[in-house]
């Protein structure tokens, strides 16, 4: 019990110091494996209709890799985890946008809400991947857990 409360207060401090760059790599790298198989199976519906649908599962691995070296490595914190989160962020911003373009190629665009925003590509989805790439480049301001 007295343990639990030790930790408890030391990642407390640690957060208020602005010392989170370990938890947000793990984060990073752990929250990247299930999107990423969500991101696979629902392209997988859509029978990979657009070669981009497989940038996000290609980067899925580096990201993966990239967070878990920053967990036991301040370097690749700072060094790779920012670039494979940017290139994960930057997928996820062009996902929007190519998202949105799917959704108003169907017949009736956005005039038709009702159904081509049901029936459509999801348009928010993609916006998870730049949620998860600002959390890595994140972790790379800040400062290391004691």
């Amino acid at each position: 019990m007295i343990r639990r409360r030790s930790a408890l207060r030391r990642a407390l401090r640690n957060v208020r110091h602005g010392r989170m760059q370990r938890t947000l790599s793990a984060a990073t790298a752990a929250s990247t494996v299930p999107l990423t198989f969500e991101v696979y199976l629902e392209h997988y519906k859509g029978s990979f209709g657009d070669k981009w649908e497989w940038v996000p599962i290609a980067l899925a691995p580096a990201v993966v890799a990239a967070g878990a070296a920053g967990v036991v490595s301040e370097r690749a914190a700072r060094t790779w985890l920012p670039f494979t989160s940017g290139l994960y962020g930057a997928c996820g911003l062009a996902g929007t946008v190519l998202h949105a373009r799917g959704v108003h190629r169907r017949p009736g665009g956005f005039g038709e809400p009702t159904y081509n925003l049901v029936m459509g590509p999801p348009l928010l989805a993609p916006g998870s991947l730049g949620l998860i790439g600002a959390m890595g480049m994140l972790a790379a301001v800040m400062r290391r857990e004691r």
